[in-house]
């Protein structure tokens, strides 16, 4: 994880100044993150008051993405958060839009939501059950809006395959047993792709993995800000919960059921799942850890990138663990 674009001070001024965020006094790169490049700016509204107070913001320069991409997103996010979604609105800029240029790039601003993210042991039934009911909450809203904003996803199945044909030759010794499972895992969500097809589809996340959801602190926790859509298109709404299934209810020895069980509650206090929904999502968990596997054989194994904290084999034990016995767990509660 590193900062791709270094801000200087003209650089930050320039952007506090198209967002109206008043003056810089502080700023610093945030070590977060794969893809953008994200900094936390400290500002202040009246320096020639004595008491001024000081606020704080996020600022992402969005790496490698079109205007229209970057756009996509912050009307996404925005029509979230005035769905009751929490996640902070982007900024509009001077000019109206939600983001401003840098050079050849695009710069989107949030007010700063102060939080912390959850450890796989710090999770417990009534977070996962918090969690739940955020993401029912954020599909209900999803569902409202119109149907032209559901993008296809750029992780579809053909997508994966692509991917998956080229590592499938591989020699390496460390693929030889994922690219046997993953042959299976892909064929099997072929043969499912009409249970797939039948569930509720509207607008979905598509990465709501831990590090993506900040939370308060206290003795009841809340969730402060579900963040990064950039992964956001039109989808499956149980691949959604399949994802969480997969980050937000796994411990080193596998699925927690009690966490399952607290998400599929809260989740359903929200918005029930309809038969279809429940027939896919069985599907969808398998499809989630197959997903996450390839991506992270080619984005993380393949391209050699040192992050321990994606190694593909972590989600081949999802894969295989939904090959046994678990998926039949996973039914009885639904």
């Amino acid at each position: 994880m590193g900062t791709f674009t270094q801000l200087g001070d003209r650089d930050v001024a320039q952007l506090a100044s198209a967002f109206s965020l008043g003056e810089v006094v502080a700023y610093q790169p945030i070590a977060a993150g794969t893809i953008n490049s994200n900094f936390r700016v400290e500002t202040v509204r009246a320096t020639d008051h004595p008491h001024a107070d000081t606020q704080s913001w996020f600022l992402r320069v969005n790496e490698g993405k079109s205007e229209d991409d970057v756009a996509y997103e912050a009307q996404l996010v925005e029509a979230f958060a005035t769905g009751g979604v929490p996640t902070p609105a982007p900024i509009r800029a001077s000019d109206g839009r939600r983001y401003a240029s840098l050079g050849t790039k695009w710069v989107s601003a949030f007010m700063w939501r102060p939080g912390t993210h959850l450890a796989a042991a710090e999770v417990t039934p009534e977070l996962a059950r918090k969690l739940g009911a955020a993401l029912a909450q954020l599909h209900i809203t999803g569902l409202a809006l119109p149907t032209a904003w559901r993008r296809a996803s750029i992780y579809d199945h053909a997508h994966l395959v692509g991917r998956y044909h080229g590592f499938r030759g591989n020699p390496d010794p460390a693929l030889a047993h994922a690219i046997a499972v993953l042959g299976e895992e892909l064929a099997e969500a072929e043969r499912a792709a009409p249970i797939r097809a039948a569930a509720t589809h509207g607008i979905i996340h598509g990465d709501l993995f831990r590090d993506n959801v900040l939370w308060g602190e206290g003795a009841s926790r809340e969730i402060v800000a579900i963040l990064d859509f950039e992964q956001a298109s039109g989808g499956s709404l149980p691949y959604d919960l399949a994802v969480c299934i997969n980050d937000w209810c796994w411990l080193p020895g596998g699925p927690s059921f009690d966490l399952v069980a607290g998400l599929l509650d809260g989740y359903r206090a929200i918005r029930p799942l309809p038969d279809p929904d429940l027939a896919a999502l069985v599907i969808e968990v398998r499809a989630a850890a197959a997903r996450f596997t390839i991506t992270r054989i080619t984005d993380v194994y393949l391209a050699t990138v040192t992050n321990p904290e994606k190694d593909f084999r972590a989600f081949l034990a999802r894969s295989e663990a939904w090959r046994g016995p678990a998926l039949g767990q996973l039914s009885s509660l639904l």
